[in-house]
């Protein structure tokens, strides 16, 4: 567990590193920030221990009959023309590690720092959640205000505002009359899209074909954790650390200082 902690914090704060060997032409040779030399590091490692946990399944001992396959079972098992090379199915792997995981949870920490500070907002999430566990077909309950919460936080603190959005040219073109040349990273400042008009509309995740894949899963996750959060609690802010909004922009946009707050369970929730 200690060798994953520190090959997940490493690739995140690489992630999170602004390269300027990749801007600045005069740079392209050197490594002034060691990044690639730690990537480098890096790349190996990771490949080793995902390796591992490959060979583990193929070579160790069988498992129970009953037991339900998990997702390296499934990678495993695919024949034929869906069969995946080794290097690729170590990527996916590892893919399913490393991404998402600090994205759900940022963004978690967003919905409840701005349900403490709203103490309007939280009430009416609580009659929401209560009015659900009273329905019969709670479990398919749509709960859209929780869902508007979710909605209005991304758009105040996208956890990618930047990222989500980069693109490479392939080639020289003309953009809006401007030459960009092959090779330019473009990357569109989300909080610069308007509100209103023909941009009215929610992308926090990217946009086109190489738009976020688990965008399902991470509104799915962060609105079943925000529902059991909100239903069991009541947050308020604590008097000795306020709630900070300051934001500062890692591999995702974080708060600047982790949420502090009180909890309190509600006594008269009802149960879901």
């Amino acid at each position: 567990m200690q060798e994953l902690r520190f090959m997940v914090d490493e690739g995140y704060q690489l992630l999170g590193t602004l390269n300027w060997s990749d801007h600045l032409p005069a740079l392209a040779g050197l490594d002034p920030q060691r990044v690639r030399s730690r990537c480098a590091r890096l790349v190996p490692r990771v490949n080793r221990f995902v390796g591992r946990i490959m060979d583990e399944r193929r070579f160790g001992p069988a498992r129970h009959p009953d037991t339900a396959p998990d997702f390296v079972d499934v990678l495993l098992s695919l024949q034929d023309h869906e069969q995946l090379l080794d290097e690729d199915m170590r990527a996916v792997l590892w893919e399913m590690i490393f991404r998402g995981t600090d994205t759900v949870a940022v963004l978690l920490e967003w919905v409840l720092a701005r349900a403490t500070l709203h103490r309007g907002v939280q009430v009416r999430a609580h009659a929401e959640l209560d009015s659900a566990a009273t329905d019969h077909h709670h479990h398919h309950f749509p709960l859209p205000y929780l869902q508007a919460i979710i909605k209005e936080t991304l758009r105040l603190h996208p956890p990618g505002p930047l990222l989500s959005w980069a693109r490479l040219a392939t080639s020289d073109t003309v953009l809006s009359g401007r030459h960009v040349p092959e090779g330019t990273t473009a990357v569109v400042n989300m909080w610069a899209i308007a509100l209103f008009g023909s941009d009215l509309r929610l992308a926090p995740f990217g946009s086109g074909r190489r738009s976020c894949p688990g965008k399902a899963l991470a509104m799915a996750a962060v609105g079943s954790w925000a529902a059991a959060l909100l239903h069991e609690f009541e947050w308020a802010p604590t008097p000795a650390a306020p709630v900070d909004l300051s934001e500062v922009m890692r591999l995702s946009l974080e708060m600047a200082a982790p949420l502090a707050v009180e909890l309190r369970p509600r006594p008269t929730k009802k149960c879901i």
